[in-house]
């Protein structure tokens, strides 16, 4: 489990993934954590299994590799465990949830 301190240092550790998992359209209305990707869950599995170009091109960043450290986060936590375990299952062991997702973020800041 990634906790609020981790996420928050995210913008300062490149190497760190964090995915949001929530659909465009809750992303616009509430906006991103700082140093997170929108990846929606429903396009989840096709950005595991597309090509590093194709990846980088769409996201706008290197895709992870199987080593790399992925917090996955949504709303409340719960697509955000969703995320984890899909990508646990194609291999990326050092993928984790961040459970306070949005919720705890907008709280922590006053929004």
């Amino acid at each position: 489990m990634a906790t609020f301190e981790e996420v928050r240092n995210v913008p300062n550790n490149p190497e760190v993934y964090l995915i949001d998992v929530r659909n465009a359209d809750e992303v616009a209305s509430t906006g991103l954590i700082p140093g997170s990707i929108n990846i929606p869950l429903h396009d989840l599995e096709d950005a595991f299994t597309m090509s590093e170009r194709h990846f980088q091109h769409r996201y706008n960043r290197d895709k992870p590799s199987k080593n790399s450290v992925i917090i996955f986060s949504c709303l409340k936590g719960v697509r955000a465990q969703k995320g984890t375990d899909l990508a646990r299952s194609y291999g990326f062991k050092r993928a984790k949830t961040y459970h306070g997702s949005w919720s705890e973020w907008s709280k922590r800041h006053g929004f």
